[in-house]
């Protein structure tokens, strides 16, 4: 019996840390995957509401097709095929998507360059969350943190249309499912409307006062 205890000792705290390491990577590489997605979705075309043929950014569930594309035209178009999971186009109450033990939250930007979220049904067909069409072309920008902080994972994690991941260790701020999420302007250095067109905190400290860095 005190063997088995000493090796429970050992082992129990090893798998967690298995665990937390295997949904941070996980963490890390679906926010890749969604750059991915975001560059296939703003190069296509797809959805360009203002009709200038340039491309705009999009949500999850236009991503993942599951609902028609924002437009202003009242068509109802869908990504085909898809440029993520269709997965993605499960959207919470708050707006998220969980995955591997983490929560994932889009942002779109307003004329002031401020975030908007993603309306429960998935995407914005009608526009009337504020997404400005101008401002979708070149902006956008995607958080993840942990469902249980500590338990399915530890760091918080950071990416938009630069393409570099960014992570936070959470020592000022640590982001714990539904409890405690990312404020829109978490990984920015503005602190004001407009931080979508600002930069990112590049190892240096955030808005919400966590020390960001890029993740190699």
């Amino acid at each position: 019996v005190a063997i088995i205890a000493i090796i429970a000792s050992i082992a129990i705290p090893n798998l967690l840390s298995a665990r937390l390491n295997a949904n941070e990577s996980a963490a890390i590489d679906t926010l890749k995957n969604i750059s991915s997605g975001q560059s296939q979705c703003q190069a296509s075309g797809v959805i360009d509401v203002n009709g200038n043929g340039q491309g705009e950014y999009g949500f999850f569930g236009e991503l993942s097709g599951r609902i028609a594309v924002r437009n202003n035209t009242g068509a109802t178009q869908t990504i085909s095929p898809p440029v993520l999971s269709t997965a993605f186009g499960n959207i919470t109450a708050q707006s998220n998507v969980a995955r591997s033990g983490y929560l994932f939250r889009m942002y779109l930007p307003s004329a002031t360059g401020a975030g908007v979220i993603e309306d429960t049904a998935g995407g914005d067909a009608t526009n009337d969350n504020g997404v400005d069409a101008g401002q979708a072309e070149t902006l956008w920008c995607c958080y993840a943190w942990p469902q249980v902080q500590g338990n399915s994972g530890k760091r918080a994690f950071f990416v938009n249309q630069s393409g570099d991941v960014h992570a936070t260790n959470g020592i000022g701020v640590a982001y714990n499912g539904t409890v405690t999420i990312p404020p829109q302007n978490a990984a920015f250095l503005a602190t004001t409307s407009g931080f979508m067109g600002d930069r990112v905190s590049s190892n240096a400290t955030g808005a919400d006062g966590n020390f960001w860095v890029v993740v190699q």
